[in-house]
């Protein structure tokens, strides 16, 4: 495993549309251990794969719930609404208010290709909703009702 170097603003990577993991592999293996060793140095709750410049569908979530990897991840529903701040690994010194559904839920695969499914409810929701954001290019801060520096 290796603590991989986080991507900020600015850079092209973030604001494009992921590809499909189409080979669940030790290629993408090593991926997601690396994002769980680098989101744990950083102290995030999350990151995507374009936040270390690789162009696929994976983010990995860090919270009170647990550690997820999701692989190909899709929100099919979402109830309700919060609003709470957001901050970014790759967009350091800053943080916004994002309105976010409450609970989602996620269908996605593991590292191993299995199909799986989740609810995500408060923190956790907005987490998943961040960093699958990240997966099409979009950051928090575009859509943050208000966004100040740190």
């Amino acid at each position: 495993m290796a603590i991989r170097n986080v991507v900020q603003v600015g850079d092209d990577v973030l604001r494009k549309k992921c590809f499909e993991v189409t080979v669940f592999d030790e290629k993408l293996a090593t991926l997601l251990d690396d994002m769980k060793e680098t989101v744990r140095k950083e102290e995030g709750a999350g990151l995507a794969a374009p936040q270390v410049g690789i162009l696929r569908r994976a983010v990995v979530i860090d919270v009170e719930e647990g550690f997820f990897e999701l692989v190909n991840p899709v929100i099919v529903e979402s109830k309700g609404e919060q609003k709470g701040w957001e901050g970014c690994l790759s967009v350091r010194g800053k943080r916004g208010i994002v309105v976010r559904p409450q609970t989602v839920k996620v269908e996605y695969f593991d590292r191993t290709g299995k199909k799986k499914k989740l609810t995500a409810r408060g923190f956790f929701a907005r987490a998943v909703c961040h960093e699958l954001d990240h997966l099409d290019g979009v950051l928090y801060t575009d859509r943050a009702e208000k966004v100040v520096k740190d």
